[in-house]
């Protein structure tokens, strides 16, 4: 006897606990009141509840389920036992028990409410939209049934009358969690970001510390051009969360767009291994590896950008990056091989064929890197580097003509570019050494002069 007053003891403190929010300890209290007595059905679906606030879904459909074996047919518990089914996506069988609550209880709208949830979340909006008539029928002023209608008016591409039903739902219920934030991003969907920036702000006031709606917000306001405004949204995420990785990146995104590699990296850096658990960023060890480029730390970018052309194995401009690093860290043949897989995507890349070529001249091949200048000003023909370059290489060989040509063109294109200027008058005095030399070594021979 002195057990079955204890086991009440127990429940009556874990009501207690509970209204304080202190759920842990109320389910070890109530635990301990159904090792004594596990047939009370009402604790096991108080138990359901309490860890259902514990986030422990899975184990609450399981002490509902208890709970309905020991009593069949208790509205409130069927209720909960179905709720807690939607939250672990197991829609259809949410349905069965929705169901048969209604046929045992044909005036209980909430039966038909959550039907309206769980059916457009199967896909089968038609359902869903008869369950919502016959909830309306019981009760028009529920806000859960024109809110999830809404739902699946949006998924069907309803985008107004989604926004409809869910401006209803604020009439019912102003404080209604989690509906401006929905409207905002319906407006955003339709192009209209005044109107979704408004939407946002409000829920905002609503729920200020919630830093996955303010990463919207200030996402929003970066689609909208503000970049200042977006900026300083995304900081005040970070110093709320220091661990948002999202909103890290996305300021580092903002820095280096600005030219600020250095803050862009203090980003990218707080981020680190992090990055591998957020799908969303793919693009992290590109711009990791564009901040270090830019910061000339040569060989930790190749590390970066290498790993994020594995990845994406179709962009050119990656391939261009990792060989630009290796040309920096004086790895001619290296940074090649990169140049030429860049080719295979783009067989008329100007900027590739232009760096094989100076990759070549690095290594004293001055007629295959002529070969690819050439190219590269088939493909692009007002690119003033690579006849500069060319016109060097011609120089070197001695190959006047083509030497003169070259630069004529350059500076056809780019008249008042000094170094140009200054390498073609480098060029005639060349010339005329050579041609003294030439001329002086044919006197020599003709009269038999040696040194």
């Amino acid at each position: 006897m002195n057990d079955w007053f204890d086991a009440e003891q127990r429940v009556e403190r874990a009501q207690q606990l509970s209204e304080s929010q202190r759920w842990v300890e109320a389910l070890a209290e109530l635990d301990v009141a159904l090792s004594i007595n596990p047939n009370n059905a009402t604790w096991h679906a108080q138990r359901g509840y309490l860890l259902e606030e514990l986030g422990r879904c899975d184990e609450a459909v399981h002490a509902y389920e208890r709970s309905l074996e020991l009593e069949p047919g208790d509205r409130d518990v069927s209720l909960a036992y179905g709720s807690a089914l939607v939250e672990l996506g197991r829609y259809a069988r949410a349905v069965e028990v929705f169901d048969e609550l209604a046929r045992a209880h044909s005036d209980f709208e909430p039966a038909y409410c959550h039907r309206i949830h769980a059916y457009a979340k199967l896909g089968l909006h038609d359902r869903a939209e008869e369950m919502f008539y016959l909830a309306q029928e019981l009760d028009e002023c529920c806000p859960h049934c024109f809110f999830h209608v809404a739902e699946s008016l949006l998924a069907r591409g309803q985008a107004e009358q989604a926004i409809y039903c869910w401006e209803r739902v604020l009439e019912l219920e102003p404080n209604y969690i989690g509906v401006n934030r929905r409207i905002g991003r319906a407006y955003r969907a339709q192009g209209e970001l005044d109107k979704a920036r408004e939407y946002f702000l409000r829920e905002v006031r609503e729920d200020a510390g919630n830093t996955s709606l303010l990463f919207e917000l200030a996402d929003l306001t970066l689609e909208a051009g503000e970049v200042a405004s977006a900026a300083a949204k995304f900081a005040q995420i970070v110093e709320l969360d220091p661990d948002h990785v999202k909103a890290r990146f996305a300021l580092g995104k903002i820095c280096l767009a600005k030219g600020q590699p250095a803050q862009a990296w203090e980003c990218f850096d707080a981020i680190g291994s992090d990055a591998d658990d957020e799908p969303e960023l793919g693009e992290f060890n590109l711009k990791a590896g564009e901040a270090l480029y830019q910061l000339r730390r040569f060989d930790e970018a190749r590390t970066y950008l290498a790993a994020a052309a594995a990845k994406d194995t179709t962009n050119p401009e990656l391939r261009m990056l990792v060989g630009n690093c290796l040309l920096a860290m004086d790895k001619p043949d290296d940074a090649a091989d990169w140049f030429r897989r860049v080719l295979a995507l783009d067989a008329a890349h100007p900027l590739a064929h232009h760096n094989i070529a100076v990759c070549l001249f690095h290594t004293g091949r001055l007629e295959a890197g002529v070969e690819h200048c050439v190219k590269a000003l088939e493909s692009r023909p007002d690119y003033v580097m690579a006849m500069h370059n060319a016109a060097v290489a011609y120089i070197q060989l001695r190959r006047w003509r083509e030497a003169r040509a070259m630069l004529r063109r350059a500076l056809r294109q780019d008249p008042g570019n000094d170094t140009l200027a200054r390498l073609y008058r480098r060029m005639w005095r060349a010339r005329l050494r050579s041609y003294v030399g030439n001329l002086i070594a044919v006197i020599r021979r003709l009269f038999g002069r040696h040194d």
